[in-house]
């Protein structure tokens, strides 16, 4: 009963507006003559077997979660990979030093022996995925709310136990629907990726943070992995002895290009959304979470850049910092913009009034879903004072500064050291040690000396003094920032590579009281004791009530629309988005085309500044429009904009054509459509792609990689 309840609300009905047709992340499995018949009014040649199998070989043996949090693609019967460029940053960064500059030089491996090995990357391949929702919720009827997340965790465990086959897969259940609904993902996993190539950051990371989010947009985001295994084709850890990949499936690459009204699918790994959040939440993230971090990031970020501009070895120190604190920081603009401009709050009260107004009409005026309304009015009240505190600390204590990214290192190892038997002691030091390795490689006192001596202040001010332990009070109370910084920052072991490592050596109870009584120990331990207990513990007493609320909210309308398209909020899972080639209209007065080409990256270039300082092989190469096979009409596309509706995680995800080749990779989103997490504006929400030709010119003429080109299956 549940399961063919929840299966209808993954149709679409065929009259339907086209207007959805751009809006979802469908479930692969849940494709259905609907979506299909709609896909093909659109264009789309292939079948629904065709993008999800288990029976066959389809797409999505070619589709890979990436790392920790993008998707990418196979591209040859070797094991070859492609995803974005930014995807793969930390990999090309690690490889990097002032000698060997990749990210500023770019690498291309000449053959299979000198492609580099990355210890702590691995991809996924999706196996098989199930809707479990039966088995899941099996034994929580009738039974009292709070013990029904034990029940689902048991059950949970069970099916992930059984499905794992004794470690030969990596199995997860996840919900859906917030509970609503239950699918088991299973996952192949290989740990041995190397890096093949990567463009220079001037044309894989071109126009940087500037052009990040925006169009017109000229990046050259991609990057080349391989997937290699052992010798019958498995999973292996890193050896020598490993050989490429044989995948099942790899895409066929299309030099046709796209036009407008071109039919796209982005078929990749969606980070999350959370589309059913009711009108006091979008209220809370406009008015006070977003702006928040903005203040705090504005102010890490102009110090990083200051350091980065002067210092090109604290340019690659921080480059992937800089990025990925960057990222949000520009995109929570665009969210704030794009939900004011849609009114948000007053939308989603509109539709709250047409649930209550569906509520009222049921037959039984008694039903579970008479008080959610009022109870999110309640929840988020209570909730707002320590949203504040919890985004202040996740900024600042946890994650703004990296004398309290090394303590909060050795402050796991401290708390527990004494518990561990001599054997797990050495194992856990040898993690914490390199693990401190890894953070000094990124760090530079001087830069975060500034960094710490802005944002600890800040948590001081801007936060209720409830919020606040009583020793910090005071400590800041008398203290100025020159006095925090000379006491504290200079004089704490954390900020002197040497000395801790060297403390780490043979550690013992001596040493760890040393480090234990080190001042910013001290404090790092009082800010996040403090927090775990008064503010972290009720915020997520509230969110899990919050939660609750949710599910039954999202229940309420899968009845209300049942029989009508709901798609479930992206998690991580594989997914599929369908749209087609468009440009847009971002203003009154503006209209953006849909491609970009190699002349507007000469328009920009500048040497002068690091992001558009153009290499001189491309303007050579632009000058003598030597763009090969892979230009058209004399011109050599680099971008194109689509509707279809992608978030975080869909970066590095492979864009299909009709016939089911690759056209693109996905990378990025308009800015002014980055509110479509929240809320979906098909007018102007567009997701930006690398053209393929792009990577294949660049691979080919400016790299000289023609190896790698006659890997692929190139189709003209």
């Amino acid at each position: 009963m549940i399961r063919n309840r929840l299966l209808l609300t993954g149709l679409i009905l065929l009259v339907f507006t086209s207007l959805f047709a751009k809006e979802g992340m469908w479930i692969p499995t849940l494709l259905n003559k609907y979506n299909i018949e709609e896909m093909k009014q659109m264009g789309f040649k292939l079948t629904a077997e065709d993008i999800y199998s288990v029976n066959q070989v389809s797409m999505k043996d070619a589709v890979v979660i990436f790392g920790g949090g993008c998707t990418g693609e196979l591209i040859s019967d070797q094991g070859l990979l492609i995803t974005n460029h930014h995807c793969g940053f930390d990999a090309i960064q690690n490889h990097s030093t002032v000698e060997h500059d990749y990210l500023t030089n770019g690498f291309w491996a000449k053959n299979h022996q000198e492609e580099l090995p990355n210890p702590q990357l691995s991809v996924r391949f999706l196996d098989r995925m199930d809707d479990v929702s039966e088995k899941v919720l099996a034994g929580s009827e009738g039974k009292p709310q709070d013990s029904i997340p034990a029940i689902i965790l048991r059950n949970s465990k069970r099916i992930t136990t059984e499905a794992s086959q004794k470690g030969r897969f990596e199995a997860v259940v996840q919900p859906l629907f917030y509970g609503n609904q239950y699918f088991l993902y299973v996952y192949q996993v290989f740990e041995d990726v190397r890096l093949v190539g990567a463009p220079p950051t001037s044309i894989g990371k071109f126009g940087g943070d500037t052009d990040n989010w925006m169009w017109p947009r000229h990046t050259g985001d991609f990057s080349l992995f391989r997937i290699y295994a052992n010798k019958d084709n498995q999973p292996a850890k890193y050896s020598a002895g490993n050989v490429p990949y044989k995948p099942k499936k790899f895409f066929k690459i299309s030099l046709k290009g796209v036009h407008p009204e071109d039919f796209t699918m982005v078929y990749g790994y969606p980070g999350r959304t959370q589309e059913f959040l009711p009108s006091q939440a979008i209220s809370q993230i406009m008015e006070q979470g977003d702006p928040d971090k903005i203040k705090i990031r504005d102010m890490k970020l102009s110090l990083l850049a200051a350091d980065m501009d002067k210092d090109p070895k604290v340019r690659i120190q921080y480059a992937s910092k800089y990025a990925t604190t960057s990222n949000a920081w520009k995109k929570w603009q665009g969210e704030v913009k794009g939900l004011k401009r849609l009114n948000a709050v007053n939308t989603k009260q509109n539709f709250e009034n047409e649930f209550k107004a569906w509520v009222a009409a049921e037959r039984d005026r008694k039903n579970r879903y008479s008080e959610v309304l009022p109870n999110f009015d309640k929840l988020y009240a209570q909730l707002a004072p320590y949203a504040k505190a919890y985004d202040y600390y996740g900024e600042i204590v946890q994650r703004g500064t990296d004398l309290f990214t090394a303590v909060a290192i050795l402050e796991s190892l401290e708390s527990r050291w004494a518990k561990l038997k001599p054997e797990d002691q050495a194992l856990a030091l040898k993690s914490v040690q390199q693990r401190l390795a890894d953070h000094f490689k990124e760090y530079n006192r001087a830069t975060d000396e500034k960094v710490f001596a802005a944002l600890i202040p800040m948590y001081y001010n801007d936060l209720d003094p409830r919020f606040l332990p009583e020793d910090f009070k005071a400590l800041m109370s008398k203290t100025s920032t020159e006095k925090l910084i000379n006491t504290l920052y200079r004089k704490s072991i954390f900020s002197d590579s040497i000395k801790l490592t060297a403390l780490m050596t043979d550690l013992d109870l001596k040493k760890l009281k040393t480090i234990s009584e080190d001042p910013a120990f001290i404090l790092f331990r009082s800010l996040k004791n403090f927090y775990e207990k008064n503010v972290e513990s009720n915020y997520t007493s509230i969110q899990k009530q919050i939660d609750g609320n949710l599910k039954t909210y999202v229940a309420g309308i899968m009845k209300m629309h049942e029989g009508r398209p709901l798609w479930a909020d992206a998690n991580k899972s594989l997914r599929v988005a369908y749209g087609k080639v468009e440009g847009f209209e971002p203003m009154d007065g503006v209209i953006y085309d849909y491609y970009t080409t190699v002349d507007g990256i000469m328009q920009k270039d500048n040497p002068a500044i690091y992001d558009y300082n153009v290499p001189q092989a491309l303007r050579d190469l632009y000058h003598k429009k030597d763009y090969g096979r892979y230009g058209e009409n004399g011109k050599m596309n680099v971008c194109f904009t689509a509707s279809n509706h992608t978030t975080g995680g869909n970066s590095g995800s492979p864009v299909i054509d009709a016939n089911g080749n690759l056209i693109g990779v996905n990378f990025d989103r308009s800015w002014e459509g980055t509110m479509s997490d929240l809320m979906f504006d098909p007018d102007r929400c567009r997701n930006i792609s690398l053209d393929i030709r792009y990577a294949l010119f660049i691979i080919d003429k400016l790299a000289g990689a023609k190896d790698l080109i006659d890997e692929m299956v190139v189709v003209n």
